[in-house]
């Protein structure tokens, strides 16, 4: 599938899935989309700006302002985008968007962003179980957001079941039809 002109806004939140984000940008460049990265204040443990950056040959953003004082605007970010891509999500990212607590640059991005909006989450199978993740799933689909269910599998917890964020392949089958609804009808707040 050609992504040529296509504008992505990559999420990637601190999750050991994390690593897995780097596949999935390099996969979305080499389709032809452009693609930006924001980071969690977290994410940065797990991947790196450098890496990223390389791969999307766009900066790298995490923080409200630049070093030297002048601001990443969520705004200017959020019209920019065709999609909002965010994989992985944490539970405690889709708690913030749930609620709006804008406390860093992805949530508050997150809440300006007038494109479609694809959160695929990565946790252990328990927290993901958990009726308080759950009921943030059903509020951020009912906002309209795209679910990509987790896989299911071996954790990074040792344990095995439902949590695994996707593969990166198959991430970006599943965006195909948000990026282009002409396509196919996709009714908002779906999960894929």
């Amino acid at each position: 599938m050609d992504l040529k002109g296509k504008k992505i806004l990559l999420g990637i939140t601190g999750s050991i899935a994390a690593y897995k984000a780097v596949f999935l940008l390099r996969l979305l460049v080499r389709e032809g989309a452009e693609v930006k990265v924001i980071l969690t204040p977290f994410a940065d443990r797990f991947v790196t700006k450098g890496t990223l950056a390389a791969l999307s040959t766009f900066p790298v953003l995490s923080e409200f302002f630049k070093e030297d004082g002048t601001w990443n605007s969520h705004v200017d970010m959020g019209n920019w985008a065709d999609l909002f891509l965010i994989a992985p999500v944490t539970a405690a990212t889709m708690a913030k968007m749930a609620i709006g607590q804008a406390d860093n640059l992805l949530i508050a991005t997150y809440l300006a962003a007038k494109c479609p909006v694809v959160f695929a989450p990565a946790m252990d199978l328990d927290m993901f179980k958990h009726p308080a993740t759950q009921k943030n799933i059903s509020i951020l689909q009912s906002y309209g957001n795209i679910l990509i269910e987790p896989a299911s599998g071996e954790l990074a917890s040792g344990l095995v079941g439902k949590g695994r964020l996707e593969e990166p392949e198959v991430i970006l089958q599943k965006i195909i039809p948000v990026l282009f609804p002409e396509k196919k009808n996709l009714n908002p707040g779906v999960s894929l």
